[in-house]
């Protein structure tokens, strides 16, 4: 009998599940955006100062994405060390989503992020009082708006990635060949410090086949014949009394009662004689 051990999983990887976290940073990035929006009245051309943020914060953004994909163990500000990253986490490096899933999701993160800008900044006279950067130009809330986008788009390109490697079998990643260090600094975009080093989910080894042996077993010489004589089990010797007790056997001997000794009646030679 074998007992199989699993195979290693993505789900086993806890930074792939903390990336999906950015799907609830999204209302409050939009809110900031909103704020940032709000320091300044619109100028003479706002369409045009709409699309030059757009441009900066999303386009050029996307134009990078496409050419180096985002590394799935960096969180923007910290990353994975390449020296202390397990053989897992190198293979699921060189895997990545197909092109169409890849381009479809650039495009889509760049329509919603101008529809986005185009909301706050029609709404951004509500928030002006709120505004961090209140009576600032309007060149300045525009420059950190188009940060805030910028940031989206990388958030929305790492999920996209995060939920396409969680959905991996163990056996397509281990058919993938880990991606070495050298060609994960030309291949994919990875900043951050490298700080992270966090364990694994739970304990994913290699499936081997362990086999299993039996609690007791009999002597194949003495199972397989059959004239072998019994031997009589063997009586239990007998315990010594404990410190301070006598055994029976000296306790019989002192309460045995002695022979019972003649009287002098028994011993004369006549016995009840009449007196005359």
């Amino acid at each position: 009998m074998a007992v199989s051990v699993a195979a290693p999983s993505p789900r086993s990887e806890p930074l792939l599940w903390l990336q999906l976290l950015a799907l609830g940073l999204l209302p409050l990035e939009a809110l900031l955006l909103l704020l940032l929006l709000g320091a300044s009245d619109p100028g003479s051309l706002p369409l045009l100062e709409r699309l030059l943020c757009w441009a900066i914060g999303v386009l050029a953004p996307a134009a990078l994405l496409w050419r180096l994909p985002v590394d799935p163990w960096s969180l923007l500000v910290a990353q994975v060390p390449q020296r202390g990253r397990r053989e897992i986490q190198q293979r699921l490096s060189a895997l990545q989503p197909p092109a169409v899933l890849r381009l479809g999701s650039l495009v889509g993160f760049s329509i919603l992020s101008l529809v986005l800008l185009w909301w706050c900044d029609n709404h951004a006279a509500f928030a002006s009082a709120f505004s961090p950067v209140a009576d600032n130009p309007r060149l300045v809330g525009l420059l950190l708006a188009a940060a805030v986008l910028a940031l989206l788009q990388w958030q929305g390109q790492q999920v996209v990635q995060a939920l396409w490697l969680l959905s991996r079998s163990p056996q397509e990643v281990a058919a993938a060949s880990p991606l070495s260090a050298t060609a994960l600094e030309r291949e994919r975009l990875s900043p951050g410090l490298p700080l992270l080093l966090l364990p694994p989910l739970r304990e994913s080894l290699a499936s081997v086949s362990i086999p299993s042996t039996a609690p007791f077993s009999t002597p194949p010489s003495a199972a397989m014949d059959p004239a072998a004589p019994e031997t009589a089990p063997s009586a239990p010797a007998p315990e010594d009394p404990p410190e301070g007790f006598a055994s029976p056997s000296a306790i019989a001997a002192a309460i045995a009662i002695e022979p019972e000794e003649p009287t002098e009646e028994q011993q004369s030679p006549t016995l009840d004689q009449e007196i005359g």
